[in-house]
Parts: C-alpha cells; sequence; structure tokens
C-alpha cells in the first residue's frame, strides 16, 4: 500500500480478484433467492408483467461482469474512497433486500391482494434496489480503472430500466396499499 495526498491506495491483485468473485457469487445467490421468491409468489397467485424485457437485463447483467473481468488489470489501485463507496452501496443492498422479504425477485410478480412494502429505504424511495444498481454499475468499473464501461453501462441500463420502471409503477397501482 503507498499513500498519496491522505488516500490510502492498493495494489494488490488479491484485492481486485475478491471484489470481481464477491460480484459474482452474489449475483448468483441473488438469483437463486430471486428465483425461489418467484416461484412462491406465482403459487399465491402472482402474475409475472414484463417478462419481454427481462432477459436484456441478464445479458446486461452477465456481459457487465464478462467485461470487467476480462479487461480489468489485475495490478489496479483501488482507491479507499471508491471500495468504501461501493461498500455502502452493498450495505444499501442488503437493506433493500431485508426490507422489502419474500417480495424480492429479479422478474416483476404481483397481483391485487400483495402488500406494498414502505419499510426500510421504500420510505425514502420508491425503486431503492434500482438505485444499488445504478451505483454499482458505475462504481464497480470505475474503482478498477474503466470508465468507458461505466458509461457505457449505465446508458444501456438507464433505457432498460425506463421501461421497466414504467411497468413497475403501473403493476404496483393495483396493489393493497
Amino acid at each position: 500500500m503507498t499513500e498519496h495526498m491522505g488516500a490510502i491506495f492498493t495494489t494488490s491483485p488479491t484485492l481486485v480478484s475478491w471484489v470481481l468473485l464477491y460480484i459474482v457469487v452474489q449475483r448468483l445467490g441473488e438469483l437463486v433467492h430471486a428465483n425461489r421468491n418467484t416461484r412462491r409468489l406465482l403459487s399465491e397467485g402472482g402474475q409475472e408483467h414484463g417478462a419481454d424485457h427481462y432477459h436484456y437485463f441478464i445479458f446486461l447483467h452477465s456481459a457487465w461482469i464478462s467485461i470487467i473481468a476480462l479487461l480489468v488489470d489485475p495490478q489496479h489501485t483501488i482507491h479507499t474512497a471508491m471500495l468504501a463507496l461501493f461498500v455502502a452501496t452493498q450495505i444499501l443492498r442488503v437493506w433493500t433486500l431485508a426490507s422489502i422479504g419474500r417480495w424480492w425477485t429479479t422478474r416483476i410478480i404481483s397481483a391485487p391482494h400483495f402488500e406494498r412494502v414502505k419499510r426500510g429505504p421504500y420510505r425514502y424511495i420508491s425503486h431503492p434496489n434500482y438505485l444499488v444498481v445504478i451505483l454499482e454499475l458505475a462504481i464497480v468499473p470505475l474503482m478498477l480503472g474503466l470508465p468507458w464501461v461505466a458509461l457505457a453501462f449505465s446508458i444501456l441500463n438507464a433505457m432498460l430500466l425506463r421501461h421497466r420502471i414504467a411497468v413497475e409503477n403501473e403493476v404496483l397501482t393495483e396493489r393493497k396499499r
């Protein structure tokens, strides 16, 4: 580690590898959890909405991880402020998932008798999980020295989210208050 103007940098290839491994394991774990919730919500009378765009998100996130893994310099220095921002984003992710609980999926599954979550970060923002993803898609590549990946995938994600949030907002109006 070296110090530069009070900020600590790390040059450990192990840290870069751990960040990438964390992201892959986190995403796979979320898919398992989401699929379990999806099956249960469908069995409770939920219906899927907006399935036409779901595969684009899977492709986008898979491509994002793959491109970062292929292009990152394992010796890249990670500024502690960027690492701290990434960790803060992950804390928001955990808070979001814990707050939405049994209702969280990667798909839009809804029914009029499903409750609308209004606790945790949902008290302050309608779609905190999308905020986490927006931040993460930018922070990780910036942290790893790939600013064009941050820009390109942020734009693509914004295009997809614009449609998805419109679908989700429409569906949420039918839920119990």
